[in-house]
């Protein structure tokens, strides 16, 4: 489990009494694995020398206030002339005279923050995306302030000081930023912190949503990776059970004269709730489930495929071939029972007709983990042209062959 590797306590402590609760610091001996093994100086470096990053893959911020970005960012040069991509020398000398650096959406740039990612978000069931902070000695990136999500924040190198404060708004939504209550962030941030600690390369700090924080360097400069997680709540729910109730109906116009404080109005505005109730009492609750499910996989990107690999690995596909299903894909099944067809969902809008010969080898794929190809409960040129199907619509990944190393 990718959240044993980022907090020390147990999966059932974390789920009954940490999450979306209360701060938790893991500390480095208590968690397995090396930090280098995900994130370093050099990827850091590599990222912003030779990886032509353009914004908003980097942003710079001093004081508390965002760089614009035409002080970093030009041509490319030759054959590479978009003009926003990030200037190496530039960055240098910004970050020289103080400026912190953040790499935004690092778990599409660097693969094994990547993995790591999505390995957490399968844990605990909400999209996850990742951005590095690249902080100068003796700095402060950004005053205090408090997130609209979820955060895991894992120290990779210097060291840093981090005061936390309990929040001034419960459990804030995306349209609760903390500049909405700037003053009272700032008042609670005089106050005695909750948690006032130095993370070391290794160390962990979760925070719920709506705890104020802030960090400054120490010593030389620090990194760390910040883990959002962007959970799904009630409100998510209520929305998508009133938007399936909307699918329904509901076209016709008010009559005329329509006074919605009036008697009649008030009287009509009750005729709508009470058509409203009837509707929620016959919803499908699968329906709104995969519409969640959908939505939730839209956010998530999936394991990463090759496609010159795997291309031609679908090209000379044989029975002896080891395919296996595309991790954190977010698939479903959606079958017509009137009909006994089914189809084939994933990432929230891609869909694949699946014949009915199809779907017992469709279940054997969906149950996990690689088989062959002539394993398929098919003829062996179907169960060929099946996988070929799936591989070229990034649902399957060939592995290569029972006696050949994995494709990468």
């Amino acid at each position: 489990m990718s959240l044993d590797l980022l907090c020390s306590a147990s999966p059932d402590v974390f789920a009954d009494k940490v999450w979306s609760r209360r701060a938790w610091l893991s500390r480095a001996d208590d968690l397995p694995g090396e930090v280098a093994d995900w994130f370093s100086v050099d990827a850091a470096d590599s990222l912003l020398s030779r990886r032509g990053l353009r914004t908003p893959f980097v942003r710079l911020a001093k004081g508390g206030r965002i760089v614009s970005p035409s002080r970093y960012t030009g041509s490319g040069g030759v054959g590479a002339t978009i003009a926003d991509q990030v200037l190496d020398d530039a960055v240098l000398r910004l970050f020289a005279d103080g400026t912190t650096i953040v790499l935004q959406g690092v778990h599409r740039t660097w693969a094994p923050v990547g993995r790591l990612a999505a390995g957490l978000s399968a844990d605990l069931g909400h999209p996850v995306q990742v951005n590095a902070y690249i902080t100068p000695p003796q700095s402060q990136g950004f005053a205090s302030h408090y997130d609209t999500h979820d955060v895991f924040v894992l120290q990779v190198a210097g060291r840093k000081q981090w005061r936390v404060h309990d929040p001034v708004l419960e459990a804030p939504l995306p349209d609760e930023p903390w500049d909405l209550v700037a003053d009272q962030v700032a008042a609670r941030a005089q106050e005695r912190p909750v948690i006032e600690e130095v993370l070391e390369p290794g160390d962990c700090l979760y925070l719920p949503r709506g705890f104020l924080h802030s960090a400054s360097a120490l010593g030389g400069t620090s990194i760390h990776l910040t883990f959002g997680v962007h959970a799904v709540v009630e409100r998510d729910v209520v929305n998508a059970v009133l938007a399936a109730v909307r699918d329904s109906g509901w076209r016709s116009s008010m009559p005329v004269g329509w006074n919605p404080r009036g008697a009649s109005g008030v009287a009509e505005i009750d005729s709508v709730v009470a058509a409203m109730i009837d509707a929620l009492r016959g919803l499908d609750p699968d329906a709104v489930a995969a519409a969640l499910h959908d939505e939730r996989s839209a956010r998530q990107r999936p394991e990463p495929v090759a496609p010159l690999a795997q291309a031609e690995a679908a090209a000379q596909l044989t029975p002896r071939h080891v395919v296996r299903l595309r991790e954190h894909l977010g698939v479903r099944v959606e079958r017509d029972v009137g009909t006994g067809t089914q189809a084939l969902v994933w990432q929230g809008r891609r869909r694949l007709a699946i014949a009915v010969g199809e779907q017992a080898a469709l279940e054997v794929l969906l149950a996990g983990g690689p088989v062959s190809v002539g394993a398929l409960p098919l003829a062996d040129d179907e169960a060929v042209a099946f996988a070929q199907r799936l591989v070229h619509d990034g649902v399957l990944v060939v592995q290569g062959t029972a006696a050949s190393p994995p494709l990468r």
